[in-house]
């Protein structure tokens, strides 16, 4: 007979001694009334009997191992799973599978303070909720335990051995049925969770982006100050923090806070010291802040330009052609490209640019021509230094190489002449080129908008 039918003849209670007499669970003058039960007897021996069908298969488990495992005392009767090792744990309980299991989830209800002690533990702890999360469940779902008798007069406790091929089907996680009531119940879950959510995200809104989204740019600009100077102190100092004794600390704080005992002893601190300073608080950050946050007032100017440019007609007169932002230099992109100058024809078509306003109401001749054609290494012109300020190009008769006159001395011989990168024009007479140009100059602010986006 294998251990199993062992198990259930050895637990059965009913079974009468091997002497005759009865058992000493059976009484005989109260054989009636364990026969008959009264209905208050019963509906005790029904919570009972559904609390034991509660308990978790996990320590049933666990039991049986133990079982296996550890061995019988020396003297054979006694087991070390009933009586203690020592007079120092005779008070102590004996070995349970509920005072365990209640134990083992205690003790894994501070797990947080190993670690944080040791934080290398969290590698082991995905691999820990994979097995007890998934693979155990799993195997108990294939495995399960022997079902327990409907009659609690009749009921025994029959331990739970995993031996033997699979029982049921393995478990699948299926989507609940259209129009149930687990459907029903999904979507209201999914309902309040959206509500849920969308409160706590309308909360840390109002909350948080005031403070970062510069509408109060002088209260912005002290929270920037302070996390940057945070920011390099923890880069320093990072390494000098006890980071296990405060994650310690504050996990524990954190579940303390919990209690409803701390829970109103903060409330009253609250109450009594906190209220009253935070008006103090937040006057003296006020003050600090209109103190020594220094914002800009003036919106920032730049200065734009355009060129004027004209161009010498078949009769020998400057006619205008339009105003380009190029000078149209004879070295300029567009120029060797042979590609003809862009811009407006109207010097009222030119606009700010993108962003930008004007700041002054009419624009500048710049005076300075020599400075801004230095500026940008222009070449084969002449620059007026008084009068208009135009810019000549050089006249080249070939206009194969811009900036260089060939001069031939005698026939077959030719030299090439370079001439300066630009030539100083005061009288304004001599054979130029077919463009000039000349710089005008206006400022311009940024726009200001308020309001936010």
């Amino acid at each position: 007979m294998d251990e199993y039918t062992t198990n259930i003849f050895v637990n059965d209670d009913t079974i009468p001694a091997a002497d005759g007499a009865t058992s000493d669970h059976e009484d005989p003058q109260n054989s009636d009334t364990e026969q008959h039960p009264p209905s208050s007897s019963r509906g005790i021996r029904g919570r009972v009997a559904a609390l034991r069908d509660k308990a978790a298969i996990q320590d049933r488990l666990l039991e049986k191992l133990l079982q296996q495992v550890i061995p019988p005392d020396d003297d054979g009767n006694a087991s070390i799973l009933n009586y203690p090792s020592g007079p120092a744990q005779a008070e102590r309980p004996n070995f349970n599978i509920t005072t365990m299991s209640n134990n083992f989830r205690r003790f894994n209800a501070r797990v947080y303070t190993f670690v944080c002690l040791d934080p290398y533990l969290l590698s082991v702890l995905p691999l820990a909720i994979l097995i007890v999360g998934v693979l155990i469940p799993s195997f108990l779902t294939r495995h399960p335990a022997a079902p327990k008798p409907a009659r609690p007069s009749t009921e025994q406790t029959i331990a739970y051995s995993p031996r033997g091929p699979p029982l049921a089907p393995a478990m699948t996680v299926k989507p609940v049925k259209e129009l149930s009531r687990d459907f029903f119940s999904n979507m209201r879950d999914l309902q309040n969770s959206m509500d849920d959510f969308s409160q706590a995200h309308d909360q840390i809104i109002a909350t948080i982006v005031p403070l970062t989204n510069f509408s109060n740019e002088a209260l912005s600009s002290a929270l920037f100050l302070g996390l940057f100077l945070g920011s390099i102190t923890m880069s320093i100092a990072a390494h000098l923090l006890p980071w296990r004794a405060i994650f310690l600390l504050v996990g524990w704080a954190v579940v303390g806070m919990g209690h409803p005992a701390v829970s109103r002893i903060l409330a009253s601190m609250q109450k009594t010291h906190v209220e009253p300073q935070v008006e103090k608080t937040r006057s003296f950050l006020d003050t600090w802040i209109a103190n020594d946050i220094i914002l800009d007032t003036a919106p920032e100017t730049r200065e734009v330009e355009i060129f004027e440019l004209q161009r010498m007609s078949s009769a020998g007169e400057w006619e205008p052609w339009l105003f380009s932002p190029s000078p149209y230099d004879p070295l300029s992109y567009h120029r060797l490209a042979g590609e003809r100058p862009r811009g407006t024809r109207f010097f009222e078509d030119v606009s700010a640019p993108e962003g930008w306003e004007w700041s002054e109401k009419k624009w500048a001749l710049d005076l300075w021509s020599r400075e801004w054609v230095e500026e940008r290494i222009i070449t084969g012109v002449e620059v007026e230094t008084e009068g208009e300020r135009w810019v000549y190009d050089i006249y080249d008769e070939n206009e194969a190489r811009t900036g260089v006159i060939d001069h031939t001395e005698s026939p077959g011989r030719h030299l090439a002449v370079p001439q300066t990168s630009w030539e100083e024009s005061l009288d304004g007479m001599g054979r130029r080129g077919g463009w000039r140009r000349r710089r005008w100059v206006r400022l311009v602010k940024r726009k200001t908008t308020t309001g936010t986006t």
